[in-house]
């Protein structure tokens, strides 16, 4: 009874941004991994699920496939390098990372139960922490936000933070919602982009201004349609 929520457009940039009743503060707390994947044996379940998904039908293969061909571009040497993903999930994108490269992988998630699964089943190092309170000194040649800015209300904060952490030369990919896309869908509002969790569903525009704000300059930006049917914003990012 007591829900209501907001959507806000942006007139100049085409931003979205969404307000609501809703304490999402806790959303991703203790029962999320039972709600969404059944406990620890419903995440090793459907990790192998999505990384025996054809190929063609894959985000995740797409994803990775872009982010190896931009990384043979950038660098003068793709062999062991650092890469850091920032919200890891489920840990597909590093699994398939570890398949296609030599690359030293580590991923980042705040919940306990899909860190120790990604340490445990990848193989690779695992860091249960929120990563805009993680006091550490490391650096890493590649960071990867993967639809993770879109979930934080002040997301400038957490890219100035990988701006930081980031090797000198290297590069940031970030993948965010295409809300300007999506809202143009015969779905509308009702599209993943726009799910409650969201706090913010970008334009080529926001994502652009949200970028510069946090000293990166974008030097590849696009937008695409996943095979899932996801819309979709990318850009690999250098720092200004």
């Amino acid at each position: 009874d007591d829900y209501h929520r907001e959507l806000w457009r942006c007139q100049i940039c085409g931003h979205f941004l969404s307000t609501t009743s809703m304490d999402l503060a806790t959303l991703y707390e203790a029962d999320y991994v039972d709600m969404t994947y059944g406990g620890s044996d419903g995440v090793r379940r459907t990790y192998e699920r999505i990384m025996d998904l054809d190929p063609a039908k894959s985000d995740n293969v797409g994803r990775v496939d872009c982010i190896v061909q931009f990384a043979k571009q950038h660098f003068a040497d793709t062999s062991n390098l650092k890469i850091l993903d920032i919200g890891s999930g489920l840990g597909v994108f590093l699994g398939r990372v570890r398949q296609v490269t030599d690359w030293a992988c580590t991923a980042l998630e705040p919940d306990s139960r899909l860190a120790e699964h990604a340490q445990e089943t990848l193989g690779i190092e695992a860091i249960s922490e929120d990563y805009r309170k993680l006091e550490w000194d490391r650096e890493f040649d590649i960071i990867c936000l993967n639809k993770v800015l879109e979930h934080i209300e002040e997301p400038s904060d957490l890219l100035q933070n990988c701006r930081d952490d980031l090797a000198s030369g290297g590069f940031l990919y970030l993948e965010l919602p295409d809300g300007e896309v999506a809202a143009e869908d015969k779905e509308g509002f009702g599209r993943e982009e726009f799910f409650l969790e969201h706090h913010h569903a970008f334009s080529l525009a926001s994502m652009e201004l949200l970028t510069c704000k946090a000293g990166f300059r974008s030097i590849k930006l696009g937008r695409l349609r996943e095979p899932s049917t996801k819309y979709t914003l990318r850009s690999f990012l250098i720092s200004q």
